[in-house]
């Protein structure tokens, strides 16, 4: 993480809204409002203030169940410093006009404009992320760079770019906003926020790249890591092995044992899923035709997709659709 000389005292808070849609992932809600509270606590001072705007009329229901009652809507949300888009399973397809009319007025009023887990779905389809870098929950990736190939998207716990902030959700929010306290009050504070959570350090720009792929996969071998990184970035194409080990630099001999060893599966088996994967994940969050889809994880026949599909998830492509 880049170091930051401490900024200059202000005696005015700075406000966070908090944008929430139906079926909002608490965990990424409560790593985003947690850490502003801790901050403020520890300063002994009101360094961040904190409001809950609804995307919808009445209360709003996480993804967990729980249901909050916003302050304000859209409509009627006062002048903040910065608003986080905090949206539910649907962020793909989410439409809000009222809401998007308030974040664009926000924006040519000087404010910052985030997203949580998959929220950069609502604020690229509003042309928000136009010239930004972003990053969204793993599994939404893939969709989200066949409908927007325009977007530079990074495969980062967050990502900040001028006037815009996204996380990857989960715990990658709570470093989001570390890296934001960092950035507004100065290193120890946000250090003593890290603390305060039992997050063991403020992750280096490092740890914010690898970690997302340790996580996903429980991969410990570094070859296995390297491979794995490579097939992600090749899903398409449809790599062959010998230019993979040719990439690493490894025999296919190793680069076999080190898979079976750490995998219980060859290099071929594991990337043939990694494809299918990718498959089942852009028909449930995109538009693309099934025969689309094939191309794009690397199937140039629809029989050989639609056999592999059924043999790894149990059911025919076309019942992986959610709309």
């Amino acid at each position: 993480m880049a170091t930051h000389a401490p900024p200059k005292p202000t005696d005015t808070p700075l406000t966070f809204a908090v944008l929430v849609f139906p079926g909002f992932p608490m965990m990424a809600f409560s790593s985003v409002i947690e850490p502003l509270r801790a901050a403020n606590v520890l300063a002994k001072r009101e360094c961040y203030r904190w409001i809950i705007v609804g995307g919808t009329k009445g209360s709003v229901e996480a993804s967990n169940g729980v249901v909050i009652q916003p302050g304000f809507y859209a409509e009627d949300a006062p002048k903040v410093d910065r608003i986080v888009v905090c949206s539910g399973g649907d962020a793909d397809h989410l439409v809000a006009e009222d809401a998007a009319h308030w974040i664009r007025k926000s924006l040519r009023n000087g404010a910052h404009i985030g997203a949580v887990a998959d929220a950069a779905f609502f604020l690229a389809r509003a042309g928000l992320l136009d010239g930004h870098a972003c990053t969204l929950h793993w599994t939404s990736q893939a969709a989200f760079t066949e409908a927007f190939s325009n977007i530079e998207l990074r495969r980062d716990l967050y990502v900040i770019d001028r006037k815009r902030f996204t996380s990857a959700g989960g715990v990658g929010s709570l470093d989001m906003m570390l890296e934001i306290i960092t950035r507004d009050y100065g290193v120890e504070l946000a250090a003593g926020v890290a603390e305060w959570f039992v997050h063991s350090q403020l992750r280096s720009s490092i740890d914010r790249k690898m970690m997302p792929l340790r996580l996903r996969t429980g991969v410990r071998n570094e070859l296995v890591l390297s491979a794995i990184a490579i097939m992600e970035d090749a899903v398409e194409e449809r790599l062959g092995m010998a230019e993979l080990t040719a990439k690493l630099g490894v025999s296919s001999d190793k680069l076999e044992r080190s898979f079976r060893s750490e995998l219980a599966i060859s290099p071929n088996g594991y990337y043939r899923r990694l494809r299918l994967k990718r498959a089942a994940d852009l028909l449930a969050h995109s538009t693309l035709a099934v025969r689309d889809v094939a191309l794009a994880c690397g199937f140039a026949s629809m029989s050989s997709f639609a056999r592999a599909f059924r043999e790894e998830h149990g059911h025919p492509p076309k019942l992986a659709r959610r709309h």
